[in-house]
């Protein structure tokens, strides 16, 4: 059971892609969750379905406003906490939303769009993802995209992007950029995990880390244990400090992760070249992490360690707070 300052602790998980519905909504609010960072739209969509998938999510809003909260500001992250209910933060994993027109980011943050990747998996009119061949780094309108999400407040991600292009979004950025779900290359060598040359890059530039629970990027893939998760975790806050990491487990609960689906996930705009040709047959997560409303098992393996309670609430979500505070300021 986890300690009773569970209950009055920031916790927040900086990366979610579940199939939303109620159901796990409900999951969140059991996991003692305040705030959820969620992927409100898959990747690749232009500008109409991306409005539609955020109509849905303002109905939700409405229908189940006894257990979810819009996310505008931290404020609103900590008068979730004071109200019992979880702070939905709406995010893309692809910038392609913006439809190419700067005009329309100030209009998405408005609207309520707080955290936005660059690219995913691979190039867009931005720059280049982590499995593109080439790497032609931020391209000259990649910089007015990350200039005006600077000057309206939206959160620089760059958890898929190619190398060379988070390097230069970096220093391209006037305020902290985020890695909200990546793993170590170190213990784990895929596309998508960051080298510790990275992850400390980053960090130099005062961005936060989320550490990623996603099967195929932990050390023993679908075999991942609690402890290689939280292993995880603890190297990289070795390599960083414990002030910059933070969680973003990138669950994808309720979805069908059959072969199928794999199929998909793995193509470039979901249906053109494959980028890998390892597929998964399923997904599955550690037994003590089967689902969003685990999370407080996190804390207990943490404790068992030693780790101290100031360094847990850090991690679990006041490192992620503390990082909106600097770039929702405008």
């Amino acid at each position: 059971m986890a300690s009773q300052w569970y209950k009055d602790a920031i916790v927040v998980d900086g990366m979610n892609y579940s199939k939303w519905g109620l159901e796990i909504f409900e999951s969140m609010h059991d996991g003692g969750l305040t705030a959820v960072h969620v992927t409100h739209c898959p990747p690749y969509l232009r500008l109409a379905d991306t409005i539609k998938s955020l109509a849905q999510w303002k109905k939700w809003f409405r229908d189940y406003s006894n257990v979810i909260t819009q996310v505008y500001t931290t404020e609103d992250i900590r008068r979730a906490k004071r109200e019992n209910l979880v702070g939905i933060i709406l995010g893309w994993q692809d910038s392609t939303g913006f439809d190419d027109h700067l005009y329309n980011i100030a209009l998405f943050k408005e609207l309520g769009v707080g955290i936005v990747q660059l690219t995913y998996n691979t190039a867009n009119s931005v720059g280049c993802g982590c499995y593109d061949s080439r790497d032609g780094g931020l391209t000259d309108f990649g910089r007015e995209v990350v200039a005006e999400m600077n000057r309206v407040g939206i959160a620089v991600d760059l958890s898929h992007c190619g190398d060379k292009t988070a390097e230069e979004a970096i220093l391209a950025s006037k305020k902290p950029t985020i890695y909200t779900h990546v793993d170590a290359k170190s213990l784990m060598d895929v596309p998508r995990n960051k080298s510790d040359a990275q992850l400390k890059f980053l960090v130099d530039h005062d961005g936060h880390i989320g550490v990623s629970l996603h099967p195929p990027f932990l050390p023993h893939g679908n075999d991942s244990t609690m402890d290689d998760f939280v292993d995880v975790i603890d190297y990289i806050v070795n390599l960083v400090g414990e002030d910059h990491v933070g969680i973003g487990t990138d669950y994808v609960q309720g979805e069908n992760t059959d072969a199928v689906w794999w199929e998909m996930i793995i193509r470039d705009k979901f249906h053109a070249r494959k980028l890998t040709d390892e597929i998964f047959t399923s997904l599955r997560h550690p037994a003590d992490l089967a689902g969003i409303q685990c999370f407080p098992n996190i804390t207990i393996n943490m404790e068992t360690r030693g780790w101290s309670e100031t360094r847990i609430r850090k991690i679990m979500g006041e490192n992620f707070l503390r990082y909106l505070d600097k770039v929702w300021a405008v």
